[in-house]
């Protein structure tokens, strides 16, 4: 559909807390298409809507589009994602996010999670993940709570 504008370090919209998605109409429809288009044509493998412009609570993400042995599109769209649990084991990773270029910070992050969400056919859905997948999700919710990934850096 389109690419939107991306709202980098600075941006008061990155420190707020989303809003709770009640309709799943054409515009929330329309709004992940467009973070999609958007993370696509910047290279992300992840995306949350204040990153866009919009205080709703939704991500995208797609970890397969990164994988070179996996390289086809399978985007995932969370409408009020909710994490229900966390594994005690951690990882430390090096993340990046499309709103603060170039820098790349250590954050600790649970190696499993298990999600609550809505998908775009408004059906609640649950799934469990680990690896990357986990990594993503627990970025990309943290930006619906204002919080970025700087906060998290390892000191």
């Amino acid at each position: 559909m389109a690419i939107r504008e991306l709202r980098f370090k600075g941006d008061e919209i990155l420190t707020k807390k989303a809003r709770y998605v009640d309709e799943i109409d054409e515009k929330i429809k329309i709004l992940a298409e467009d973070m999609l288009d958007t993370m696509y044509a910047n290279d992300g493998v992840g995306l949350a809507a204040c990153q866009v412009g919009m205080l709703k609570s939704m991500i995208t993400y797609d970890v397969m589009y990164v994988d070179e042995k996996h390289p086809r599109k399978e985007p995932i769209v969370m409408i009020n994602p909710k994490i229900t649990s966390r594994s005690k084991s951690m990882v430390l990773v090096e993340e990046g996010c499309l709103s603060f270029p170039k820098i790349f910070e250590n954050v600790k992050r649970h190696e499993k999670i298990t999600v609550e969400y809505t998908d775009l056919n408004g059906k609640k859905q649950v799934k469990t993940v680990k690896g990357m997948e986990s990594v993503v999700i627990q970025h990309e919710t943290d930006h619906l709570d204002g919080i970025v990934f700087l906060d998290r850096k390892e000191k």
